[in-house]
């Protein structure tokens, strides 16, 4: 039994009915098949997809338009429907169509969108989906909500620009038919966001998860606490934010998340498929906490708020019991509030905290975080301390050539790979960019996405890679628009090479298909370098707005 849980009809409409008439088949089939002979072309071919899908088999003769009256149909399961839920929404601002979302055991695409779980569909894995794009409509199977959830994000590209306009527009919401069957090359595709040196509001944050989710990108890192400011709530150290918080790069505000805030970022993200990782970042980086209390500091003096961008200066009390007191309430109360299974405990640029001292820190934190149910995360400078089970590396060298990390590896330790010189979004894309950093070299597009995560680091093997991230650090970001700037279009870049098989991947092919997103982010009023190596299409980004009141039936006599 059928039950709507959007605006629309209450009850399954007729043309979904199993039960229908054989003479209204055979008129439903006829009015379709009038339909794709009399229509045009679908304006986009299956295959101009970001990222690159695994397989695609067009079909001509399949195209499919959506119509006013088109009802989303998805299995009857809670996460399935919040799936249905958030597609029509992604449609219903800009087709002025109602779009309501029905659930039934067994879900048909008449002339809709059938939102399909199948617990048998072993083949496409735990994020894999498969797209069918007929006359009758679109099928997404998978065997996982979040399998699903990127098959919508697909299906999302698949319509005209236009789809991304708030406001409802004259259009003609046609796909091209065929079959995608997709699945992600890594486990952990991700992006991290800097809101330590410059502090951003949840909604900026949310913002950001919303960009990640585009383009099927599963990680969102979060680096809360540095120099410049400290951005969780501790109940048992509340000076760290009161204290801690209150600075940021340059002077300008501070702030921070409260458990809540925190709560809510993370709950949004799930509901994207995308999991939070926290970072706490130890022993270096951690002038705010010693301002706060500086009975963590080596002299036990609280030095001065910091605001500018030097590193390697600050550091916890390594030889002092109470820092790992300290510490041990700090990921406690993080860990209690952070359903995903990652804590980062950062590690670099310790510049004081050298050889034995160092590794021993390294060793009795990741002690705490793995007593914690937790696994440990941290900047590849983990590499010399000795492992606990699962560790994780994040290597952001610019110099393949590691042997250090290498020899972490063949011990048991797996790789996020995030190359300064490729994939650190804070660098300029060009000489002449007005923000960002070029230490690492400058990174347009084309460096972004030319380089192999799974052969990048020489002596590790590819199957212990887990995956790529893209760091964003922002000593000269201030503003959600500036994330943007840095982000677009170079994230779509990092999101191919995480998600697409190596054999799809090719610069000219990635840099026509890349240039549609131009229109795509224009029309729902997103920041982006116009970077000069990517085709981007003149002309309006969306067409006429119209009167949402009066649904615009698909023109089918041209």
């Amino acid at each position: 039994m059928s039950t709507a849980h959007s605006p629309g009809p209450a009850t399954t409409p007729a043309s979904l009915s199993a039960e229908e008439p054989g003479v209204a088949t055979l008129a439903r089939t006829a009015e379709q098949a009038a339909r794709t002979l009399l229509a045009p072309a679908a304006p986009h071919r299956l295959a101009d997809v970001v990222p690159a899908p695994r397989q695609v088999q067009p079909d001509p003769a399949g195209d499919w338009t959506l119509p006013a009256e088109a009802v989303i149909v998805a299995s009857s399961d809670p996460a399935v429907l919040a799936v249905a839920e958030q597609l029509a929404a992604l449609l219903r601002p800009a087709t002025g169509y109602p779009l309501p979302v029905t659930d039934a055991a067994a879900p048909a695409a008449v002339d809709g969108i059938a939102l399909v779980l199948d617990d048998t569909a072993a083949d496409l894995g735990a994020e894999g989906y498969r797209l069918e794009v007929t006359t009758n409509g679109v099928r997404v199977t998978a065997g996982t909500a979040a399998g699903l959830f990127h098959g919508v994000q697909t299906l999302r590209q698949l319509f005209p620009a236009a789809v991304e306009s708030p406001t409802p527009v004259t259009e003609r919401w046609a796909l091209p038919g065929g079959t995608i069957t997709d699945a992600p090359r890594f486990p952990y595709r991700g992006a991290m966001l800097d809101v330590a040196r410059h502090f951003f509001a949840v909604e900026d944050v949310l913002r950001v998860v919303d960009h990640l989710a585009r383009y099927k990108l599963n990680h969102l890192h979060l680096h809360l606490t540095d120099d410049q400011g400290w951005r969780i709530a501790v109940d048992s150290w509340p000076k760290l934010t009161t204290v801690g918080g209150a600075t940021a790069v340059g002077g300008s505000p501070g702030g921070f998340y409260t458990k809540a805030d925190y709560t809510r970022i993370v709950s949004y993200a799930a509901a994207r498929h995308i999991t939070v990782v926290p970072e706490i970042d130890l022993p270096g980086h951690t002038n705010s906490a010693l301002v706060a209390y500086p009975e963590l500091a080596p002299d036990k003096i609280a030095p001065q708020p910091y605001t500018g961008t030097e590193v390697g200066f600050s550091y916890v009390d390594p030889a002092d019991d109470r820092t790992y007191d300290f510490i041990a309430d700090v990921l406690g109360e993080l860990a209690a509030i952070t359903p995903g299974p990652w804590l980062h405990i950062g590690g670099d640029e310790a510049f004081k905290v050298k050889g034995e001292v160092y590794t021993g820190f390294v060793e009795r934190v990741q002690r705490i975080v793995a007593g914690l149910g937790k696994t440990v995360v941290g900047w590849h400078q983990l590499a010399p301390a000795a492992p606990v089970d699962g560790r994780v590396l994040q290597w952001w060298g610019t110099d393949g050539e590691d042997p250090t990390t290498a020899e972490a590896v063949r011990q048991g330790a797996r790789l996020i790979v995030s190359p300064g010189n490729h994939a650190y979004l804070d660098m300029k894309y060009a000489a002449d960019t007005p923000i960002g950093h070029d230490w690492a070299g400058l990174i347009d597009v084309r460096k972004a996405y030319d380089w192999d995560p799974g052969t990048h680091v020489a002596g590790v093997p590819s199957t212990a890679v887990i995956g790529v991230e893209a760091p964003l650090w922002t000593e000269s970001v201030t503003s959600l628009a500036d994330i943007e700037f840095l982000l677009l279009p170079r994230l779509p870049a990092i999101a191919e090479l995480g998600w697409s098989p190596r054999d799809t991947h090719d610069w000219a092919g990635f840099r026509d298909r890349l240039a549609d997103h131009g229109h795509r982010w224009d029309a729902a009023g997103i920041t982006f370098h116009r970077a000069p190596e990517i085709p981007w299409p003149t002309g309006p980004a969306i067409p006429a707005q119209r009167d949402p009141a009066v649904p615009t039936q698909p023109d089918t006599t041209r």
